[in-house]
């Protein structure tokens, strides 16, 4: 989540009609101190009982816990591009992510 905050101005515009969620199987409270602490410009979620992340099948079978998919999805709100897995250590991530959150909202 620290890249995500790092490049926020350059990936996402600083917003720029874009919203992020982030979605755990953390409880809130735990998202929220650690969320205001860190300075995250995005908006966390919980998902306690992994029930949304069994819908997008990004639950670990086994465990409670959720895979790193990242879900661009476009104005219209459908998805325009998934990342699965997300490399989240890769350069290259974020730069694949920049374009399709741009090509989403109809910038190229």
């Amino acid at each position: 989540m620290e890249a995500y905050r790092d490049q926020y101005a350059t990936i996402f515009k600083n917003g720029n009609g874009v919203k992020v969620l982030a979605i755990s199987t953390d409880a809130v409270d735990v998202q929220q101190s650690w969320a205001a602490e860190k300075s995250f410009p995005v908006t966390f979620l919980s998902d306690a009982a992994a029930v949304t992340g069994g819908l997008y099948d990004v639950k670990f079978p086994a465990v409670n816990f959720l895979k790193r998919v990242v879900f661009v999805i476009g104005p219209d709100g459908r998805i325009a591009h998934i990342m699965r897995p997300f490399r989240e250590l890769s350069a290259e991530a974020y730069t694949e992510l920049g374009e399709a959150v741009k090509k989403a909202s109809g910038g190229g």
